[in-house]
């Protein structure tokens, strides 16, 4: 049955041409937004090297100050903050502390390169899975000494040297300073913060002053647990110290908060701060809004969907009611039509795919993002074959269901009611 329904709608849809077409359209294209913006979010969010091992990772990007006043300061914390009260964190497994990226001058002869510069410890190299072109990352003894030594990624090596390869001891000079490459790395994308520069260096190298007392600061953590179920019990320990940092100013402070999050939640924690004022991580307001985007972005091209269904099933009244008069059954008619439909959104699925993928790499060779690399994975594409399979059941089940309700005589007369 199902693939004479399957035949009867190949041959509907090439007969009505125009409602095909304009059908087509709108579906594509809603769906060729959504997967473009699914696929910058899973870009920015989800499990991709150098930080495949996001379900055993906490991240602590900011800390949050209460003024007496009633302001609030939100800001990165301080070298110091967290190599006196993180690293020594009892329940992780490893706590890698590193700087947010800047950009830093280089020269090659006359040419100014800006390059994005990264000030890492060697934990940074064994909590993120970075893939090394050749050479190797810098360890404890060379963080210790403050050994003037580098990991640079391959777009730099091009820049710099003119090739990616056999650059491992060249000298590189960044913000007036030379450091030997020790060794060189895929690009990792501008939106994955957390690992993402040009240059890396020790963090002993930077003309800061890390033990300076104060909570805000320039630099992030991560914390790497042994198993998934150790994140209540780490993020418990971390909230416990986090009550126990000395306020350097009493009476002016009324409180800090800092918290050890999944990517996801310390993203939007900061995203949703102006709603939230930081009293939660903002991931279900989040959700919210973004499902409220997409089911409103949804239900306009649905109801246009429905509204041409409605009028195509109407032409089709003089084959209802003859189909009706031989014996055909308002279920059968119904369960044509909803084939007829998601076999129509099925291909605009399709196409909506294809589009969304030239729409990527034509984002992706703009450059817009550098190093941006945006996919297709299975969880997009499980996403995009859902929305299809929704998208046509919404459109299609309410013009399938006025048009089972016909009476034989009226829709042989062409009747709508």
């Amino acid at each position: 049955m199902l693939l004479s329904y399957l035949k009867i709608a190949w041959k509907v849809l090439l007969r009505r041409k125009f409602f095909t077409f304009i059908s087509l359209f709108g579906i594509s294209f809603t769906l060729m937004v959504l997967l473009v913006v699914a696929a910058m979010f899973d870009h920015l969010v989800g499990a991709h090297a150098p930080e495949t091992r996001l379900n055993k990772m906490l991240f602590v990007n900011f800390m949050h100050v209460r003024w007496t006043s009633g302001g609030n300061q939100n800001s990165p914390p301080s070298y110091y903050l967290l190599d006196k009260y993180v690293r020594p964190l009892k329940t992780p497994e490893k706590v890698a502390v590193y700087s947010n990226f800047h950009s830093t001058p280089s020269y090659v002869g006359n040419n100014r390169l800006d390059l994005d510069l990264k000030y890492t410890d060697e934990v940074f190299w064994q909590v993120l899975d970075f893939t090394f072109h050749e050479g190797k990352p810098f360890g404890e003894s060379e963080v210790k000494s403050a050994a003037r030594v580098a990991v640079i990624n391959r777009a730099t090596a091009r820049k710099y040297f003119g090739t990616d390869t056999g650059v491992v001891g060249r000298s590189i000079e960044v913000n007036q300073t030379n450091y030997r490459v020790q060794g060189v790395v895929e690009d990792v994308p501008a939106m994955r913060f957390s690992s993402y520069a040009d240059v890396w260096v020790p963090l002993t190298t930077s003309p800061n002053d890390l033990q300076r007392v104060q909570l805000n600061g320039d630099y992030a953590a991560i914390i790497q647990v042994k198993s998934e179920a150790d994140i209540p019990s780490v993020q418990a320990e971390f909230d416990r110290m986090v009550k126990r940092v000395p306020l350097p100013d009493p009476k002016n402070m009324k409180y800090m908060e800092m918290h050890a999050e999944p990517l996801l939640a310390s993203f939007s924690r900061q995203l949703m701060n102006p709603f939230t004022d930081y009293t939660s991580d903002g991931l279900t307001l989040l959700f919210s809004i973004l499902s409220g985007i997409a089911l409103l972005f949804m239900m306009l091209p649905a109801l246009n969907l429905v509204n041409i269904n409605v009028s195509r099933i109407m032409e089709r009244s003089s084959e209802i009611g003859v189909r009706k008069a031989f014996g055909a059954t308002s279920r059968t008619l119904i369960g044509q039509f909803l084939v007829e439909n998601i076999f129509l959104t099925a291909i605009g699925g399709l196409l909506g795919l294809l589009l969304a993928y030239g729409a990527l790499q034509l984002i992706g060779g703009s450059q817009i993002l550098a190093y941006a690399h945006f996919e297709l994975n299975w969880r997009i594409f499980g996403c995009a074959l859902l929305v299809t399979l929704l998208f046509g059941v919404l459109s299609g089940v309410y013009p399938a269901f006025k048009m089972s309700r016909l009476q034989p005589v009226q829709a042989l007369k062409g009747g709508s009611k």
